[in-house]
């Protein structure tokens, strides 16, 4: 039925921001298995959003491919396997 992955994202390096090419994704907190509740966020018509579980700041970047993100290494492949 669905003909996409929802791109998954997490914060392991601890950083302020996360920039990453898509308004509608998952936040999963940190890489499994020290993963929080897989948050989905829409960002809608905004640029920014925070997530209401770990409180990390995602800013949308159009640049980015849609599975992308600034700091790379925070963009988590494995979840779309």
């Amino acid at each position: 039925m669905a003909d996409s992955v929802v791109p998954h994202f997490h914060n392991d390096p601890g950083v302020p921001v996360i920039e990453v090419g898509a308004k509608e994704f998952m936040c999963v907190g940190a890489r499994p298995p020290f993963d929080h509740p897989h948050i989905f966020c829409d960002m809608g018509d905004d640029s920014e959003i925070i997530c209401s579980y770990c409180s990390t700041l995602y800013r949308y970047d159009p640049k980015l491919a849609p599975r992308a993100a600034r700091p790379a290494e925070c963009a988590l492949v494995d979840a779309a396997a």
